[in-house]
């Protein structure tokens, strides 16, 4: 990162799911996201000012996840700040977290956190600083190597989502919005633990949904991030955004069986 070092006596969140849900090792790790962005085709593709990119471990859904990234290349040098929201996985709450960490640590090195932007969100009633949230998870974390491959100089602000309205959501993503040098990345998986031809059925109905806005039927069995997609289907809804699909797969396409699998969505908001 070309950012100047973060301070001195700023905490540093470090990589909690490294070697588990992505290799520990710095040139293992870029090597295997470079080979999964380099099966993606860019061209003609708009640059998106928001993306949903799964979550899980790369084996499983780094092939997805690519698609979602690598349209974000021709807008490396542009890209300066990231707001990454995702759902909470381990520790409840109500509304959503920031993490209180001035940059977050992967093995390709540290992200630092948007000072404006954190400060900004803890404004909003439902924005609440809670590190125990972020310390172990990894919805957030496994889209950093990602970004820092594709993008050249950022800052990130991330959020986890607890028991949260998706007016909430959309109220603080509309408070960080930013113009074309900010991006919104919700993470997020599809469908958990069907057979492979029922989660077929059911991503195909959750896909249909993301593409028309549409977040009144989304819920806990479609996405485990259904409530960070809501609050970003209202505000694109609002925003005259339109949602590109750009690749739907699950685990039994990628690695395991196809007795209980994963859903993976990677889509695509813009203007165009």
């Amino acid at each position: 990162m070309k950012h100047a070092a973060i301070q001195a006596n700023a905490l540093v969140r470090p990589a909690a799911q490294a070697g588990r849900f992505y290799p520990a090792e710095p040139e293992r790790l870029r090597a295997e996201i470079e080979a999964f962005l380099a099966e993606v085709q860019v061209v003609g593709r708009p640059v998106p000012k928001a993306i949903i990119a799964p979550h899980a471990g790369y084996l499983y859904s780094g092939p997805v996840a690519a698609f979602a990234f690598a349209v974000l290349k021709p807008a490396r040098e542009r890209i300066r700040r990231v707001v990454l929201v995702g759902p909470a996985h381990y520790v409840g709450f109500t509304g959503l977290a920031s993490s209180g960490a001035g940059a977050f640590a992967t093995p390709l090195g540290q992200v630092i956190v948007d000072k404006e932007l954190a400060m900004m969100v803890m404004a909003s009633p439902s924005v609440h600083r809670l590190p125990a949230a972020h310390q172990p998870e990894h919805c957030l974390e496994v889209e950093l190597p990602f970004l820092q491959t594709v993008l050249a100089d950022f800052t990130i602000l991330p959020l986890l989502v607890g028991d949260a309205s998706r007016e909430d959501v959309a109220a603080v993503l509309d408070m960080v919005w930013g113009g074309p040098e900010t991006l919104i990345v919700i993470s997020s998986d599809l469908s958990h633990y069907h057979d492979y031809a029922t989660a077929g059925r059911l991503d195909a109905v959750t896909a249909e949904a993301i593409v028309a806005l549409n977040g009144n039927d989304l819920n806990g069995e479609n996405a485990c991030g259904w409530k960070p997609i809501c609050g970003l289907l209202a505000v694109a809804r609002r925003r005259g955004l339109r949602c590109r699909e750009l690749e739907r797969r699950n685990s039994g396409d990628t690695a395991g069986s196809r007795d209980r699998v994963v859903g993976y969505g990677a889509f695509a908001f813009s203007a165009d």
